[in-house]
């Protein structure tokens, strides 16, 4: 039970390396383009506001958009397609289905009990927002992976359904799309009951976060370990937006939450006024101060503790893939695509990564750090630290370094102490000739001879990096004879179930394997 719990859990990390691999790329692109497009941006570089040139940013700017705003579909085909063992396709499409499902029944569940929020800038306080078109609650990721789940173990478990002959049409693989919809229905209910306690939660205990000695730390540390399930919009929602963030006193006139207030003094009152040096360095410790040491320096030290706790023979692969994720983070404050690379691989070295988020926040206490706005990226920094004055943010710097070494070396420490399989920990390469060459049929035919035949194997599949094959006896399973075939992996993460490594080859080595069975 304990193997496959384990074995379960990896093929589940595995299965969402999918959707970050289109995250990560694209992300890059959306956050240049969503920095060149504000109007902050066009004031300092008039050349940006050129028709022809916003005309070719918000356009891209829009293109990739759709990629972010529809991350819980992603999410729902990729960990379906990973985590179904059998009849893929069939896993996809139910989770596809089975996500539509789940988000049109919370929106008539809170339409019924008259949660559905009228308001527009009130959607996000209560989690609330629209997906696909329909205001429901906002599940990011975590709800494409409910779906997925459920649509790939309702594959595995029923695409062989027999039911009686007068409904023999809706059998087998058919079967399941059905099932799943019948199941996302009580799912859809229950989502927002527990949402809404939630919710009301962290509303209850929202003096905390704005407690003057560890408000700040316990507010990060709180952001940063709602990521998976989507809470952290509503976490700063609410004290960005609400009373729980604090009311402020500018020139006679009361302001409701931290970012109306920022955005008083920011654009309108400037540097200057006696409310900069009194209220900016509380505000933004909530907004871009504490986001930057999150992209700019946390981010980065963990990718470049992954690449030097990278296997020598995999650093070049691994190297590309780090800086894209890092520069995502870097340049358009999307984090996912890194959180995500350890956040299933060691679940507890993402509960130290937030833990250590809120206590190397906690400086910003007593440093005059005063850089806006809310988006954290070197752009931000950049127009809104840089060219403004009375920012400090030589300040940040420091402190960003700080967080940088403390960051690197607990990482580091941490991936070869337990031998976390991060990005490039995969075994060395005895032959690398035969992939450098591409001689996919070859490695195929070596493959198929070391695990005994063809007639000894059952299944063959492929994650993002890795053939996963059952097998009828793996007593017949030649590793030595394998290795020949440049693998930098063997697992046996159960019986008669082999897992061979081969990196981003592994699809085009799946096809050759599949046409020689």
């Amino acid at each position: 039970m304990k193997e496959k719990i384990k074995t379960g859990i990896q093929v589940f990390g595995r299965s969402l390396l999918l959707p970050i691999a289109v995250m990560a790329p694209i992300g890059m692109i959306m956050g240049i383009t969503g920095a060149l497009g504000q109007d902050y941006m066009i004031n300092k570089i008039p050349f940006l506001g050129n028709e022809v040139v916003q005309t070719t940013i918000s356009s891209l700017q829009t293109i990739t958009s759709v990629v972010f705003n529809n991350i819980p579909l992603l999410f729902a085909m990729g960990v379906a397609y990973g985590v179904s063992k059998k009849e893929k396709g069939i896993a996809v499409f139910s989770a596809v289905l089975g996500y539509l499902i789940m988000t049109i029944v919370m929106n008539v569940y809170l339409s019924i009990t008259g949660t559905l929020v009228e308001d527009p800038a009130k959607l996000s306080q209560v989690g609330q927002g629209m997906v696909l078109g329909i205001q429901t609650l906002r599940l990011d990721a975590f709800g494409g992976i409910i779906a997925g789940l459920i649509a790939a173990k309702l594959t595995d478990r029923f695409y062989k359904l027999q039911l009686p002959l007068a409904f023999a049409f809706f059998s087998g693989k058919k079967s399941v799309p059905i099932i799943t919809f019948l199941v996302m229905l009580p799912i859809g209910i229950l989502i927002p009951i527990i949402w809404g306690v939630v919710t009301q939660f962290l509303l209850a205990i929202s003096f905390i976060f704005m407690n003057e000695y560890v408000g700040v730390g316990f507010y990060w540390f709180a952001h940063r370990a709602l990521i998976p399930f989507g809470l952290h919009h509503v976490l700063a929602s609410v004290v960005r937006f609400s009373e729980a963030g604090g009311v402020y006193l500018i020139d006679g006139q009361n302001y409701i939450g931290i970012l109306n207030a920022t955005n008083k003094i920011l654009f309108e009152l400037g540097p200057q006024h006696e409310s900069w040096d009194r209220l900016m360095p509380d505000l933004t410790k909530y907004l871009a101060s504490g986001q930057m040491l999150i992209t700019l320096f946390r981010i980065p030290a963990i990718g470049l503790a992954m690449y030097h706790t990278a296997f020598k023979s995999n650093k070049t692969i691994t190297k590309g893939v780090l800086i894209t994720v890092v520069l995502t983070a870097f340049l358009g404050n999307v984090t996912e695509p890194l959180e995500f690379t350890f956040l299933f691989i060691a679940p507890g070295l993402f509960i130290v990564y937030a833990i250590l988020s809120g206590i190397m926040a906690l400086p910003l206490n007593f440093l005059d750090i005063s850089i806006g706005y809310i988006r954290g990226t070197i752009f931000d920094f950049g127009i809104f630290g840089l060219l403004y004055e009375n920012t400090h943010w030589v300040q940040l710097i420091i402190l960003g370094l700080v967080n940088f070494v403390v960051f690197y070396f607990v990482f580091r420490f941490a991936i070869t102490k337990f031998n976390l399989k991060t990005p490039g920990r995969e075994e060395s390469v005895r032959n690398s000739t035969l992939l450098k060459e591409k001689k996919y049929p070859e490695i195929a035919e070596i493959v198929i001879e070391g695990l005994g035949g063809k007639e000894n194997i059952k299944n063959v599949d492929n994650c993002v990096t890795r053939l996963r094959i059952d097998l009828m006896d793996q007593e017949k399973v030649n590793e030595d004879r394998i290795k020949d075939s440049g693998t930098s992996g063997i697992f046996f993460p159960q019986k008669n179930h082999i897992h061979i490594v081969f990196g981003p080859h592994v699809e085009f080595i799946r096809n050759a394997v599949d046409e020689r069975k």
